[in-house]
């Protein structure tokens, strides 16, 4: 990727994670039957889109100038990805969080790696009914069901 490019890229990606956190922190501590408040992902995931976007920081400002010259943005692979975030983030409630979970991962797998079906759905189910069976069963938390 261009050195320029993942630079913005991890200053507006620490900036999206900042705003999950605090636009989380709006959102009622606990929902009716659940241990585990709604607040407690979105404060996750903005830790780590803060946590690896500094990482990319580092890492571009680490960069020699004769690798960062390599490649040109692909930005029809980041359109792709930011295509399917937002489809994910509309059909979430719909679908509900499996299924929409195992069609984002799945489309991700294959753009970042074209190929290996059997092994991209495998990790995008396992993941998908996972995280649905821990956080629901486990936790006592509560996510979209299935669209039943």
């Amino acid at each position: 990727m261009s050195k320029t490019f993942d630079r913005y890229a991890s200053i507006v990606f620490i900036l999206i994670g900042v705003l999950f956190m605090v636009e989380s922190r709006k959102i009622a501590a606990s929902s009716y039957g659940s241990n585990v408040g709604p607040d407690i992902f979105p404060i996750g995931l903005g830790l780590l889109l803060i946590l690896l976007s500094i990482k990319l920081f580092i890492e571009t400002t680490k960069m020699k100038k004769e690798e960062a010259k390599g490649e040109k943005p692909d930005y029809k692979r980041f359109l792709t990805i930011f295509a399917a975030a937002v489809l994910y983030v509309v059909l979430l409630e719909p679908l509900g969080y499996v299924i929409t979970t195992f069609l984002f991962l799945v489309v991700g797998f294959q753009v970042l790696e074209k190929g290996r079906w059997l092994k991209t759905i495998l990790i995008a189910a396992g993941f998908s009914f996972g995280v649905y069976y821990l956080f629901v069963h486990v936790l006592q938390g509560s996510l979209p069901g299935f669209p039943i």
